[in-house]
C-alpha cells in the first residue's frame, strides 16, 4: 500500500460513513525567553508540503474501528487497549470557530486552507511490598520529545505559552502515530501557576482571588461516571480537611472532547481543578511538602476503592501545573481552551510529546510528569524499582517531621519508567535536594577516568563517589528536562545519545534544541505571524539576527544546562555541578569513610587435590566442556572462547540432560526502543566498581548526620570477581560484620519438601544477621567434606531467595550479599547472580581449576614447546577473571547498560521452565511463560549432579555432555551428521524417498524445541493434494538467513542466491556487501560452467547471483548507493539470534583481498561491526534510517530484524509505527559465523513465544496488516513452516539447513578459516572442495514446499493463506518430558483474533512511501532530471528545512541505478540554504556537488559513496563559526568515498565506520574517527574523548593548541606521531587549502598563512595498515625508492579523468577499486 510521510493512511479517515480530519497546530510569537526544544520520534504528518498536494492512493484502515466499551476503560487505567477511530464528526460550527482562533497568528495564504483538512483529526488512542514486575515494564516503551521556554527576567507572558504550543506542534513530524495514521500518544504543557486566569474564574464564582502564597491547585483526572466522582472527591476532600487544608473550590477544566479520537474521548476522565488553602505553612517548600504528602494520602486512600484507577493527579502544587492527554500536539491546546486564553501567563513552560512504542497509550502516561520530561529508556528500571523499595524503611530526614511512611510507596511498576524516575526525583526534591542536585545522584556522568573532571573539578568527583555507594543509577539513555517552578534545566545520560545543542542571545533569549530548524534560525526565532519551518516546511520562519547571538554550545554526554528563573542566570555544566558538589564537604566524607578494597595475589598452589577437585566439579555440574572450551580457554587467552553456528540444543527444560539452573536463564538485550552500547570502544562510560555494606539514607547529608557516618563504611570492590585472599579480607573488616550462611539443603528424610523448606530457614537466618547487624552476608557453599546427603542449593537460588526476602522486609539497604560458590565459572553465571542480588563473587572451584589446569604436566608442556604462551600461576587466574570481566562489560552493554551496580539486582533475565512456585520466592518479577520446575524437581536435578561425587560408577574423569560441540551420547543437537548426511543424500539425488527418511529422521527426534511439544489438530476432513497451491508459490515465501559474504565462501554464498532466485524466493546478502558482477544475469552458460562466475557449477543461463534481500548492519560494510539500489528488499539487521545486543565480527584470518576490497577495509585485519546504537539507537532513529532506505531505494520493501525476548511485540508496534514493510523475528538458536560462546548460549529466547507475542500484539494494535511478519531460526521442514504460519508469519527463514543443503558438514569450526569443504572459509585451496550445487537447494525447498501442501491437505486447506494465525489448529502433545510435567504453552496457543487481510494481501502491498519529498521536486525539475539523463552540468539553489530529511538520497539512488557508484560524468551542482534535517546529503555519488548554507542535524553525509558536501553558516555571523556546532551526531557513518568540509564543529561519533572519504571539521564531539577503516579526517580543532577507537584504516589529522588531545586518544589500536613525511604534510595541506576554498574558513585561513608554526601542533593518527604507507613514513620516499604517491593526488586525477561505464548503469568495484 502507498503511505503517507511514512504511514498507510489516507488524507481523510472514514469512520462510520463520515469524514474527519485532523487539527491545525498552533502558531505565535516569542521574544525575551529561553526556547529549548528536544525533539523525540517522529509521527507521519497527514499534512503535505510547499508545493505538494494531498497524496492519494493510500488504502483506508476503516477496519480499525472500535472495540468494546470494557476494553476503553483501560487506557486511563494501567491495562492495556486497543485501538479505533472517532465516530463522531465535526460541525462546520467546529471549523469556523476553530479556523477563526487560528487567525490571529495571519498565517501565509497557502496554510490557512490546508487547516481546514486538519481539523478536527481522529485520535484514536486505545485504551506485604511487592518487588517490580518485568511483564508490567516491557508493556510500556517510548521516546518523545521535550522541551522548555523560559522567560530569563521572569516574566510571566502568554506569548510563552503560544511558543510552547508552537514548538510542540513543530515536533509532531516526530510523534507517534497508531494503527489509523492518526492517533497520538499524548502530549502536554508545564507552566507556573496561571493564577491571573484562575482568579477571574474565581471572581465570576463568587470565591475571593486566590492567595498565592498559601494556594494549592491540583490538575486532577476523575472518574467519569458521576457516582464514582462524587466518591472520589469525597475522599480527596476527607483527606485535604484531615491535613488542616480548606478546599476552596472545584473548577471544572473546559475541554473539547470533540477533537479527539475515538478512544481517547471514550476514555476521557472528569478534568478537574482543585484550589485549596494551605494556612499552616509560610514557606513554599513546606507547603509544597505539605502537598505532597496530601496527594500521597489520597492516592493510598483511592487504591483500596473500585474506582482507585480512574483518579490521578497530573499537578498538586503551588508553584507548577500540568495539562496534558492523550493527545497529538497540535490538539493540546483545542482541547484545553485555558491554553488559548490570554491570561494564561507564565515565565516558562516545559513541554512534551510523547512517542509510545506500544500503541496503547494512557492519559496518565502523557508528560510532561510532575517534575520531569523524559525521552529516553532507563533500561534498569526493574532493579531502581526494588531498590527503591527495599529504602522505605530507611528515608529519614527532619522536613517530614516523621510521617515518611505516609509517602510510601516510592515507585510503581505498572506506571512508565518515566513515571517512576519522575517519582525518585521529586521525592529527592520534596526532601530538600535541588533539581539539580537530585538529577546528580539519579542521572550521573560517566566521571571515572574523566581528564577535565579529575583535574579541574575533583569536588564533582567526590559528590559522584559518595552517591555511588547510597543510589544505583537510573541508567539508560535519556534526555531529561526538569523544573520545580523556580529552576529550568536539561541534562543528558553519560552516553550523550540524545543531541542537544543550546544558544543565548543578547536581548535574553536562550535556546538549546536538538533538531535545528530554519536556515539563519537553529529553531524557531521569532515566529511573528509566520508558521515555524519545522511544520511541513510550507514557509520559513523570519530570520535571526546572527549577530546578537552570544553563547552557544551543545550538551555532550552526561552535561546539563540550568535557568534559575528568580536571577535570570543560565548555568551551563561544569558551574551546575561544581555548585552542587560544594555545597557540602564530599570529599571529606568519602576520605573518612569509603574504603577501597585492596588487592591480594592469587594463591599460588592447588588447596584441594586432583581427587577431590574432579569430585568438587562433578558435585557442581561441571563437564569437561566447560573446564576445556570455557575455564582454560579464558585462563590461557584472558577473554572468553569463541565459537560458532549457533545455539542447537535442547532448551534446558526440554533436555533429557541435567542442566545447571543459570541455564534456565536468558539475558535480555536491547533493541529498538533503547540501544545497545559498546564495552569494547566505549568503555569509558562503563564501569564494573561496586560498593558493599550498608548503604545510607539517601534523604540526608552531612556531618551533622551521624547516622549516616556509621552507614557510610562501605568498601569499594575494582570489581564483582574476588579472590579467596579478598574475600578472606572482607571477612576480617570490622566494619562490615561479615555473616556467613552455609547454602546446603538436608536430604536424608527424602528430597520433596527439602530444597523449600532450606530456603526459607535460609531467608530466616538472613533476616536475623541483618537484623543484629551484619551488613554482609556470605553465602557460601564451601565446604572441607562434601556430604551425599546435603546437596548444595543452587548459588543462584540462594541468592535470589535471599535478596528477595531482604527486600520484602525492608532490609535489603542494611546489607550487600556476597557469593562464595563454586558453581559459577561462566560470564553468564556471574551476571545471573548479579542480576539477581549479588554485590561480588568469589568463583574459588573455577579458580581452583585455573591453578590445577596451570600445574598440569599437559598444559606445562605445551607451553616449553612454544605451542602455548607462557603464563604464570598468578597470570592464569588474572586472565581468568579479566575474561569475566569483560564478559560482564559486554552482558551489561547488550542490555544498554553502563554501571554494574546499576545491574546489581535488575533482573535482566527471562526464565524458560522454572515454575511459578520457585519464581515467587527467588526471582519475584521475572518472566517465566511456561512456567515449568517446581522445587522438588529443580532439587532432583540439582542432586543428580551431587550424587555423581559419590558414585563408584563414576569416571575418574569429568563427563562431556555435548552442550557445545556434538559428541555421541551426548546431547541431542539439531544439526547433527545424520541429520547432515539424509539431507545431503536427499537433495544430491532428488530422491523423494531419501528426503523422506530425513523426515522420518526429524519426526523421531527427541525434544528439541517448543513446537515439538505441538500437533496439529483440524475442523476439516482431509482433501486431495492436487486442491492444494503448488509449491512454486509457497517457495515464494522463503528466505534464507543473513549470513554475510566473510562468513561464508563466495562459492556458498552465490550457490544460496542463484537457487533462491531460481525458486522466486530470497537469499540475503548479510552486511559483507556484495560484488557488482552478481547482478547480472548469466548469458554464457557451458554446461553448467561460466566464465563469469567460474569457481560455481552447475549453472544454467538466466541465472543471477543477486542476493534480493541486502542488509544494512551496523557495520555499514559494502553498504553504497548502488548496493541499496540494487536490491528488491533491504534488511536492518537490529539483533541477530546468535549474539543478540552484539555487533557481528570477522576474524581477521577470513579478511582476504577480495572479501577487503567488497568491504572497503583491509586485508587480515579483524573486523567488528559496532553494537547497534549510532544511527539506530532509539525507535525514533530506526524509523529515520527505515526513511533513509526509502529514500534513496523507494520500490524496496525495508525489513527489520529483531530476535525474540519477552517484551517484542511491543517494540515490533514500534517498528510498524516507523513505517517497516517487514518485520523479522529470529529466535536464539539462529547461526552464526563467529560469537562468544556465553552469547550464542545464553541470550535470545524461542521464536514461537517471540513471533506469536508479536502478531498478537499487532493484530491488538491494528498494526497486524501493515507489516510482513517473517520468522527464523532453525527451520528445517515443512512442520516447521506450518506450525510458524499457524503462529502468525508470512514468510520463513532457514539458515544453517540452507547451509547444509549445499554442502556443510556441521565441522562447527566457522571461527577458524578452515572449513574442510569450503562452505565457511575463505582460504583458495578449501574453498576449491565446496561440493554445492544451486540445483541442491532447489530440491531442498521444493521437498519442504511439497511437504507443505501434504500436510495443508490433511488438514483440509488449500493455502497457506488459510492457517495463518490459527493457533487453534494447534494443540499440545500428551507427550513425557524428563523433568517436568508442569510445561505450559498455553500463551503460544492463545489469539486474539485474525488480521483483516490475507497474508498474500499483506505480502503484495505496495512498498511504504515516505510521502511526497524534496527529492521529488529536484527531480521533476527538467533541468535535474536532463543532467542526470544526458550527463550535464546543472547549477541550482534550493530553499530546505528541517522536515527535510535524507534530502538528495532518492537523486543519488537515481543516479547510481543508472551509472553504478563511478559512473556518472554529469555535475549536479546544488546548494541548499536553510537548516536540513536529519541525514541531509546521504549516500551521495560521484557528481553530485552539495553545499548547505546554514546547519544541518545528525547523520549528514551519511554513506556517501563519492562528490563533495559543503556545510558552512550564512556570511557574517555574529558568532564564531568554528567554535560553534553547525552538524549534528554520527556524521558520515559508513562513507565510502566523497569529501565533506564542515565551517563549524560537528557532535559525537564524527567519521564513524568511513572506510574512504575525506573530511575536513573545526572541532567534533567524543568518539571521533570511531570503527574507520580508511579514508582521511582532518579536525582544525578540539575534539571530545575516546578519539580513533577501533580505528583500523585511514588517517587522521588533529590539531592540538592546547596540548590536551593525547589523554583523549583511545591507543589501543592507532600510533600518534606528529606530521615528518613529507607527502603527509602535503595531504594535509591540501586538505586545508581546499576547506578554506570552499567554505572560507577563518581557521583554515590563519593556519595557512602561519603554516609553519602550526604544522608541529598537528598529531597523525595511524593505525597498523597504515604505517608504511608514504603519508605516515617518513622514511617511505628512500625505502620505496620514490615510489610513493599521494592518495589525494590519485584521487585528483582519477575525478578529471574521462569516465568509463557501461550503459545498463552498472558501476565498478565500490571502495579503492579505481585506484
Amino acid at each position: 500500500m502507498a503511505l503517507q510521510p511514512v504511514s498507510p493512511i489516507p488524507q481523510l479517515i472514514q469512520s462510520n460513513g463520515r469524514t474527519v480530519a485532523p487539527p491545525p497546530s498552533i502558531f505565535a510569537s516569542n521574544d525575551g525567553r529561553l526556547f529549548v526544544d528536544f525533539v523525540g520520534l517522529y509521527c507521519k504528518s497527514k499534512r503535505t508540503r510547499r508545493k505538494f498536494g494531498a497524496s492519494s492512493g493510500a488504502r483506508s484502515f476503516t477496519h480499525f474501528a472500535a472495540k468494546t466499551s470494557s476494553a476503553v476503560k483501560a487506557v486511563l487505567d494501567t491495562r492495556r487497549c486497543s485501538n479505533a477511530l472517532d465516530d463522531e464528526p465535526h460541525s462546520p460550527t467546529d471549523f469556523r470557530r476553530q479556523a477563526s482562533w487560528w487567525s490571529q497568528f495571519k498565517l501565509p495564504n497557502n496554510v490557512l486552507p490546508s487547516l481546514t483538512i486538519c481539523l478536527g483529526a481522529s485520535y484514536s488512542n486505545s485504551p506485604s511490598q511487592q518487588v517490580a514486575n518485568l511483564d508490567d515494564i516491557i508493556s510500556e516503551r517510548g521516546a518523545c520529545g521535550v522541551g522548555f521556554i523560559a522567560n530569563l527576567e521572569n516574566k510571566e507572558s502568554h506569548e510563552i505559552i503560544k511558543d510552547a504550543l508552537t514548538a510542540l506542534g513543530c515536533m509532531e513530524h516526530r510523534g507517534g502515530c497508531g494503527a489509523d495514521n492518526d492517533s497520538g500518544d499524548g502530549a502536554g504543557l508545564m507552566t507556573s501557576i496561571p493564577w491571573d486566569l484562575f482568579n477571574s474564574w474565581a471572581n465570576n464564582q463568587g470565591i475571593p482571588s486566590f492567595d498565592k502564597l498559601h494556594t494549592g491547585v491540583g490538575m486532577v483526572f476523575l472518574p467519569k461516571d458521576e457516582d464514582l466522582l462524587k466518591e472520589a472527591k469525597k475522599v480527596i476532600v476527607n483527606t485535604f480537611r484531615q491535613e488542616g487544608l480548606e478546599v476552596l473550590g472545584w473548577r471544572p477544566v473546559p475541554v473539547n472532547a470533540s477533537i479527539v479520537g475515538y478512544y481517547a474521548k471514550e476514555t476521557i476522565p472528569n478534568i478537574q481543578q482543585v484550589f485549596v488553602k494551605v494556612v499552616k505553612e509560610e514557606n513554599v517548600e513546606d507547603i509544597e511538602r505539605e502537598l505532597y504528602i496530601c496527594r500521597k494520602l489520597i492516592e493510598r486512600a483511592a487504591g483500596s476503592e473500585s474506582w482507585g484507577n480512574e483518579l490521578y493527579f497530573c499537578s498538586l502544587s503551588n508553584q507548577t501545573i500540568v495539562y496534558k492527554g492523550m493527545l497529538r500536539s497540535e490538539v493540546l491546546a483545542l482541547f484545553y481552551s485555558d491554553l488559548q486564553s490570554d491570561l494564561y501567563k507564565s515565565p516558562f513552560a516545559i513541554y512534551h510529546r510523547r512517542y509510545s512504542t506500544n500503541t496503547s497509550p494512557r492519559w496518565p502516561l502523557a508528560q510532561p510528569m510532575r517534575f520531569l520530561g523524559h525521552n529516553g529508556e532507563i533500561n534498569t528500571i526493574q532493579g531502581n524499582l526494588n531498590w527503591m523499595q527495599s529504602r522505605e524503611s530507611s528515608m529519614k530526614s527532619p522536613v517530614w517531621r516523621g510521617r515518611e511512611s505516609e509517602i510510601c510507596p516510592y515507585g510503581n511498576s505498572r506506571a512508565s519508567d518515566s513515571a517512576n524516575l519522575d517519582s525518585a526525583a521529586e521525592l529527592l526534591i520534596k526532601s530538600g535536594r535541588t533539581p539539580e542536585e537530585a538529577l546528580m545522584i539519579l542521572v550521573p556522568e560517566a566521571y571515572k577516568n574523566h581528564p577535565t573532571l579529575m583535574i579541574k573539578y575533583p569536588e564533582v568527583v567526590d559528590f559522584y563517589d559518595y552517591y555511588k555507594g547510597q543510589m544505583e543509577t537510573w541508567d539508560g539513555p535519556a534526555l531529561l528536562l526538569f523544573s520545580d517552578g523556580k529552576t529550568v534545566g536539561a541534562c543528558l545520560d553519560r552516553n550523550g545519545l540524545r543531541p542537544a545543542r543550546y544558544w543565548r542571545t543578547s536581548d535574553n533569549v536562550v535556546y538549546v534544541a536538538s533538531e535545528i530548524i530554519d536556515d539563519s534560525s537553529p529553531v524557531f526565532g521569532r515566529l511573528e505571524g509566520r508558521l515555524a519551518g519545522c511544520l511541513d516546511a510550507r514557509v520559513g520562519v523570519l530570520p535571526m539576527d546572527e549577530s546578537k547571538v552570544t553563547m552557544k554550545g551543545r550538551l555532550g554526554p552526561g552535561m546539563m544546562i540550568t535557568v534559575d528563573l528568580p536571577s535570570g542566570q543560565v548555568y551551563e555544566n561544569t558551574e551546575v555541578k561544581k555548585r552542587v558538589a560544594l555545597s557540602y564537604p564530599y570529599g571529606k566524607l568519602v576520605k573518612e569513610n569509603l574504603r577501597s578494597l585492596k588487592p591480594v595475589s592469587f594463591l599460588s598452589a592447588t588447596v584441594m587435590d586432583n581427587d577431590a577437585i574432579l569430585r568438587h566439579q562433578q558435585a557442581f555440574g561441571y563437564s569437561s566442556e566447560d573446564v576445556q572450551m570455557v575455564i582454560e580457554t579464558m585462563s590461557a587467552q584472558g577473554k572468553e572462547p569463541t565459537f560458532c553456528m549457533g545455539d542447537d540444543i535442547p532448551l534446558a527444560i526440554l533436555s533429557q540432560k541435567p542442566h545447571m539452573l543459570y541455564d534456565y536463564f536468558k539475558q535480555r538485550f536491547a533493541q529498538v526502543t533503547n540501544p545497545a552500547i559498546d564495552p569494547l570502544r566505549e568503555g569509558l562510560v562503563m564501569s564494573l566498581e561496586v560498593n558493599v555494606g550498608k548503604r545510607g539514607n539517601i534523604l540526608e547529608v552531612g556531618p551533622e548526620n551521624a547516622s549516616q557516618l556509621i552507614a557510610l563504611k562501605q568498601v569499594i570492590l575494582s570489581s564483582p570477581v574476588l579472590n579467596e585472599g579478598e574475600l578472606e579480607s572482607l571477612l576480617k573488616d570490622p566494619n562490615l560484620k561479615c555473616q556467613v550462611l552455609p547454602t546446603f539443603f538436608d536430604i536424608h528424610k527424602g528430597v520433596d519438601g527439602s530444597l523449600e523448606k532450606t530456603l526459607n530457614k535460609l531467608c530466616e537466618a538472613a533476616d536475623e544477621a541483618v537484623r543484629n547487624g551484619s551488613q554482609l552476608l556470605i553465602l557460601s557453599d564451601r565446604s572441607d567434606v562434601l556430604e551425599p546427603t546435603r546437596p548444595a542449593v543452587p548459588i543462584l537460588l540462594a541468592v535470589g531467595a535471599v535478596h528477595q526476602h531482604l527486600i520484602q522486609n525492608g532490609l535489603r539497604m542494611s546489607a550487600s550479599i556476597v557469593a562464595d560458590t563454586a558453581q559459577c565459572f561462566s560470564t553468564h553465571h556471574f551476571a545471573c547472580l548479579i542480576g539477581y542480588g549479588a554485590s561480588a563473587i568469589c568463583p574459588y572451584l573455577a579458580l581452583e581449576t585455573c591453578r590445577q589446569w596451570r600445574l598440569s604436566t599437559k598444559t606445562v608442556n605445551l607451553m616449553r614447546n612454544g605451542k602455548m604462551p607462557t603464563v604464570t600461576m598468578e597470570q592464569a587466574q588474572k586472565n581468568f577473571c579479566k575474561a569475566v570481566k569483560s564478559g560482564l562489560l559486554k552482558i551489561l552493554s547488550k542490555m544498554g547498560i553502563s554501571l554494574l551496580s546499576s545491574y546489581c539486582g535488575a533482573q535482566i533475565f527471562e526464565i524458560y521452565g522454572l515454575g511459578k512456585e520457585v519464581v515467587d520466592l527467588a526471582f519475584c518479577g521475572s518472566v517465566s511463560k511456561t512456567g515449568g520446575l517446581t522445587f522438588d524437581e529443580l532439587a532432583r536435578e540439582s542432586l543428580s549432579f551431587w550424587v555423581k561425587a559419590f558414585s563408584e560408577d563414576t569416571a575418574k574423569r569429568l563427563e562431556n555432555f555435548g552442550f557445545i560441540q556434538f559428541r555421541p551420547g551426548g546431547e541431542y543437537h539439531g544439526n547433527n551428521p545424520e541429520m547432515s548426511k539424509l539431507l545431503h543424500k536427499a537433495v544430491r539425488q532428488k530422491s523423494e524417498s531419501a528426503f523422506s527418511v530425513y523426515q522420518q529422521h526429524l519426526a523421531n527426534r527427541p525434544v528439541n524445541v517448543l513446537r515439538d511439544l505441538l500437533e496439529f489438530k483440524s475442523d476439516r476432513a482431509p482433501i486431495p493434494v492436487g486442491k492444494v497451491e503448488p509449491a512454486v508459490s509457497i517457495v515464494q515465501r522463503f528466505c534464507t538467513g543473513g549470513m554475510s559474504l566473510g562468513a561464508i565462501s563466495r562459492e556458498t554464498h552465490e550457490a544460496i542466491a542463484i537457487a533462491m532466485n531460481r525458486l522466486g524466493g530470497r537469499s540475503n546478502s548479510g552486511e559483507g556487501g556484495e560484488d557488482p558482477i552478481r547482478w547480472r544475469p548469466l548469458t554464457d552458460v557451458v554446461d553448467g560452467y561460466s566464465p563469469t562466475l567460474p569457481h560455481l557449477k552447475g549453472l544454467q543461463n538466466g541465472d543471477t547471483a543477486t542476493s534480493a534481500i541486502k542488509q544494512v548492519a551496523s557495520g555499514r560494510f559494502g553498504v553504497t548507493p548502488t548496493f541499496l539500489v540494487n536490491a528488491d528488499q533491504l534488511e536492518i539487521k537490529i539483533a541477530q539470534g546468535a549474539k543478540p545486543g552484539e555487533g557481528g565480527q570477522l576474524p581477521g584470518k577470513k579478511v582476504s583481498a577480495y572479501i577487503a576490497r567488497l568491504r572497503n577495509s583491509k586485508p587480515g585485519v579483524p573486523l567488528i561491526s559496532p553494537p547497534p546504537h549510532h544511527d539506530i539507537y532509539s525507535i525514533e532513529d530506526l524509523a529515520q534510517l527505515i526513511f533513509d532506505l526509502h529514500q534513496v531505494n523507494p520500490k524496496a520493501k525495508v525489513s527489520v530484524k529483531l530476535v525474540a525476548e519477552a517484551g517484542i511485540g511491543t517494540v515490533a508496534s514500534g517498528v510498524a509505527k516507523g513505517n517497516a514493510d517487514i518485520i523479522q523475528i529470529s529466535g536464539h538458536d539462529g547461526g552464526t559465523g563467529a560469537s562468544p560462546i556465553s552469547s550464542i548460549k545464553h541470550a535470545g529466547g524461542p521464536w514461537e513465544l517471540g513471533v506469536t507475542e508479536t502478531h498478537q500484539t499487532l493484530i491488538e494494535n491494528g498494526l497486524r496488516e501493515r507489516v510482513i511478519l517473517r520468522v527464523d531460526g532453525g527451520f528445517k521442514s515443512g512442520v516447521d513452516v506450518l506450525m510458524a504460519a499457524a503462529m502468525g508469519a508470512d514468510e520463513y527463514g532457514f539458515g544453517s539447513v540452507a547451509m547444509i543443503a549445499t554442502g556443510c558438514v556441521m565441522a562447527r569450526i566457522c571461527h577458524t578459516n578452515n572449513c574442510p569443504v569450503g562452505v565457511a572459509s575463505q582460504r583458495e585451496e578449501l574453498r576449491a572442495r565446496f561440493p554445492g550445487v544451486p540445483g541442491d537447494l532447489v530440491n531442498f525447498f521444493l521437498y519442504v514446499a511439497e511437504e507443505v501442501r501434504g500436510m495443508l491437505a490433511q488438514l483440509g486447506y488449500e493455502k497457506l493463506d488459510d492457517i495463518i494465525g490459527r493457533t487453534d489448529l494447534l494443540r499440545q502433545r500428551d507427550i513425557s518430558l524428563v523433568k517436568t510435567q508442569h510445561l505450559d504453552l498455553s500463551y503460544i496457543l492463545s489469539s486474539v483474533g485474525l488480521p483483516k487481510w490475507s497474508s498474500t494481501a499483506i505480502r503484495n502491498q505496495d512498498v511504504h512511501s515516505n510521502g511526497p519529498v524534496l527529492d521529488d521536486t529536484l527531480l521533476a525539475d527538467a533541468e535535474i532530471s536532463d543532467a542526470i539523463e544526458n550527463e550535464k552540468v546543472i547549477n541550482k539553489t534550493v530553499k530546505i528545512y528541517n522536515v527535510d530529511r535524507a534530502v538528495c538520497g532518492r537523486i543519488a539512488g537515481v543516479i547510481a541505478k543508472k551509472y553504478g557508484d563511478t559512473g556518472f560524468a554529469g555535475q549536479l551542482n546544488i546548494t541548499f540554504t536553510g537548516s536540513a534535517g536529519q541525514s541531509f546529503a546521504c549516500f551521495l555519488t560521484p557528481g553530485m556537488n552539495i553545499r548547505l548554507v546554514g546547519e544541518a542535524n545528525d547523520y549528514v553525509g551519511k554513506g556517501i559513496a563519492g562528490g563533495e558536501l559543503v556545510v558552512t553558516p550564512i556570511d557574517n555571523p555574529g558568532f564564531c563559526p568554528e567554535d560553534s556546532t553547525i552538524v549534528g551526531n554520527t556524521c558520515l557513518y559508513g562513507a565510502t568515498g566523497g569529501q565533506i568540509f564542515v565551517r563549524g564543529k560537528a557532535g559525537e561519533r564524527f567519521a564513524v565506520r568511513n572506510s574512504l572519504a575525506e573530511a575536513v571539521v573545526e572541532g567534533t564531539g567524543d568518539h571521533c574517527c570511531e570503527y574507520m577503516t580508511g579514508g582521511c579526517v582532518v579536525v582544525l580543532g578540539k575534539v571530545g574523548r575516546n578519539v580513533a577507537a577501533g580505528m583500523t584504516g585511514g588517517l587522521a589529522y588533529i590539531l592540538d593548541e592546547d596540548n590536551s588531545l593525547l589523554s583523549k586518544v583511545n591507543k589501543e589500536i592507532v600510533k600518534i606521531q606528529r606530521v615528518t613525511a613529507p607527502v603527509g604534510q602535503m595531504q594535509l595541506k591540501s586538505l586545508i587549502e581546499a576547506h578554506v576554498e570552499k567554505t572560507g574558513s577563518g581557521k583554515g585561513s590563519a593556519i595557512l598563512k602561519e603554516w609553519e608554526t602550526y604544522l608541529p601542533l598537528f598529531w597523525q593518527l595511524v593505525p597498523p595498515s597504515e604505517e608504511d604507507t608514504p603519508e605516515a613514513c617518513a622514511e617511505y620516499e628512500k625505502t620505496s625508492s620514490g615510489q610513493g604517491i599521494l592518495l589525494q593526488q590519485v584521487s585528483n586525477l582519477y575525478r578529471c579523468a574521462p569516465k568509463k561505464r557501461k550503459s545498463n548503469g552498472e558501476g565498478a568495484m565500490y571502495g579503492k577499486s579505481y585506484l
